[in-house]
């Protein structure tokens, strides 16, 4: 339970960090959010869970650039609504469920095109 505790803190603590440098250099806090410092966090305590399992880290980092790819419209989306005028929330809401979509389709295509992800333990 420690162990969970300590990722979990680390993650917020970083979160916690781009948010607070976001609200001060917009640009400087997208920079770092765009870096894949919580995907590397995940690799490095999936290895360290797993005792190394390749096959299991690689699979995670395939799945993962799948979902990043879909995921990658909702930052237009998201600022084109609201420099339209459109309600925050709305904005966000929109641009949610746009990208469950494009989730859902990058689903749907990984599986026609017989991407694999390896099973869970």
């Amino acid at each position: 339970m420690t162990y969970f505790i300590l990722k979990a803190a680390l993650s917020g603590v970083l979160i916690a960090l781009i948010s607070e440098v976001a609200r001060r250099f917009p640009g400087f806090g997208g920079l770092i959010a765009s870096l894949p410092l919580i995907s590397l966090m995940a690799i490095i305590w999936l290895w360290r869970d797993t005792g190394g399992d390749i096959a299991q880290v690689a699979s995670h980092a395939r799945a993962t650039l799948w979902y990043v790819v879909p995921s990658l419209p909702f930052f237009l989306i998201l600022p084109a609504l609201m420099e339209k005028g459109v309600n925050f929330w709305v904005s966000l809401a929109v641009a949610s469920v746009i990208t469950i979509g494009l989730y859902l389709s990058a689903i749907w295509l990984s599986g026609r095109l017989g991407v694999t992800f390896g099973q869970g333990q």
